[in-house]
């Protein structure tokens, strides 16, 4: 099993080009269910759930195509892939592909839409909470979907189509947003979603069903209006780049200290996260091709924050700002409010010799002027990360194991931070 060894104190400098969102990019590929024409996608991440996602919706018969390289690509350069479901071929999503990635349950709304039924297992995913999947059939029978659960497994059916309603979410979800959309869209008559998630990549799946066809008001909004249409088209679009993982090498410099261009990242994607590392002590400035991030690695000012949906502090990030504040001249306070179990990474990062104290859903971190490198596992995709931005900044060799949560959301990792200067590389077991 592969694993990140790396030895820590150097900083970072030069550009770190920022992929496609993965958590854009999910639901863009579900979305290719919809139509029986070809669905392009620009800027698509190379990550294991996105290959993952494809043997899944292989499953029901999308055929996806990638573009080879064109002349003057970076290495980094997002792929070109082209999703066609001309014909869906099964309309079960079984056990053993969904149980491995949650977003794939996602494909019940576009099957259950287009062929007026499904069934689809319900979900695994990363252990950090609940994360009930009520919300989103609540949105399908609130648009006359048909739902029971039988030996692990949604079945929907919608005999006569789906027709326009009122969704009233009690809670902002992303998941249950993209659902109600991907729904609504081929929906009879007019839907109302409200309480809606405004996240970048809810307003980005909006904008690719727009150019397939679906009418669509108020996306990045807490209403969203759909007037249903009767098919949807094909359409080219480009994956927006990913704000976590912008977040993610902003915290790794400001840490480490260094000046690091971030290369095609989009400041007003990030919401207040930008906010909370400059007010630790960093010089962040938008440039036209990025974002750039100074930092003297020293000086970390404590910052207290909590996470909330978009605009506020995104819960994907926590883990790696908790890892920054282990270093702060202070103490400092973070409020987990989505997920209940996100707070698995701290027993790795006391390993390094962070001071953090739970208390409820708050952690609390006393920070220390230095960290010591250490043996540690990954829980999770993010706090996998946060214990490399961690390493990055300690004294000595950290080793990460369990990458493959890594694997799953960001993108050539170490080849990103080694090309800045950090001491990183994956080692792999022999045989």
């Amino acid at each position: 099993m592969d694993r990140i060894r790396i030895t820590g104190g150097q900083k970072l400098s030069g550009i770190i080009p920022i992929s496609g969102a993965k958590n854009a990019a999910l639901p863009l590929m579900i979305a290719s269910l919809l139509t029986p024409e070809t669905l392009t996608l620009e800027n698509m991440p190379r990550l294991a759930d996105v290959r993952q996602l494809n043997r899944i919706l292989s499953n029901h018969g999308v055929d996806h195509a990638v573009d080879g390289k064109r002349p003057g690509d970076a290495p980094h350069t997002g792929e070109t892939v082209h999703f066609s479901a001309r014909n869906i071929v099964d309309t079960t999503a079984p056990y053993e592909l969904v149980s491995k990635m949650r977003a794939s349950f996602w494909v019940l709304a576009p099957l259950l839409a287009r062929m007026g039924e499904a069934k689809v297992s319900l979900p695994g995913g990363c252990a950090i909470g609940t994360r009930p999947v009520d919300f989103l059939l609540m949105a399908l029978e609130r648009l006359g979907a048909q739902i029971k659960i039988e030996n692990g497994y949604v079945i929907a059916s919608a005999a006569k189509g789906l027709v326009g309603g009122v969704i009233d979410f009690p809670k902002i979800t992303v998941g249950g947003t993209h659902t109600a959309l991907m729904a609504a869209v081929m929906a009879r008559g007019d839907t109302m979603i409200l309480n809606a998630a405004c996240e970048p990549e809810v307003v980005d799946l909006a904008n690719c069903l727009i150019a397939m066809g679906a009418r669509i008001r108020g996306a990045g909004t807490p209403v969203i209006e759909v007037e249903g249409v009767t098919s949807l088209h094909g359409a080219r679009h480009a994956v927006l780049p990913d704000r976590i993982e912008t977040g993610t090498y902003a915290m790794a410099v400001a840490m480490t200290g260094g000046d690091v261009l971030l290369e095609g990242a989009r400041a007003d994607l990030l919401g207040s996260a930008l906010e909370m590392i400059a007010e630790s002590g960093s010089d962040i400035s938008i440039e036209d091709n990025g974002v750039r991030i100074r930092s003297h690695g020293g000086d970390i000012e404590p910052v207290d924050v909590s996470t909330d949906p978009f605009p506020g502090f995104p819960t994907d990030l926590q883990a790696q700002f908790m890892a920054l504040m282990t270093r702060a001249n202070g103490v400092s306070h973070i409020t987990e409010t989505i997920f209940e179990n996100r707070f698995m990474h701290v027993q790795e990062l006391a390993r390094l010799g962070a001071k953090i104290r739970l208390d409820g859903d708050t952690a609390i971190i006393e920070g220390q002027p230095q960290l010591t490198g250490a043996p540690v596992m990954a829980t999770d995709l993010r706090a996998s990360v946060s214990l490399v931005i961690a390493g990055l900044a300690a004294k000595g060799d950290t080793t990460v194991h369990r990458v493959y949560h890594l694997d799953r959301g960001f993108e050539r990792l170490e080849e990103k931070l080694g090309a800045c200067g950090a001491q990183i590389e994956r080692v792999s077991d022999p045989g």
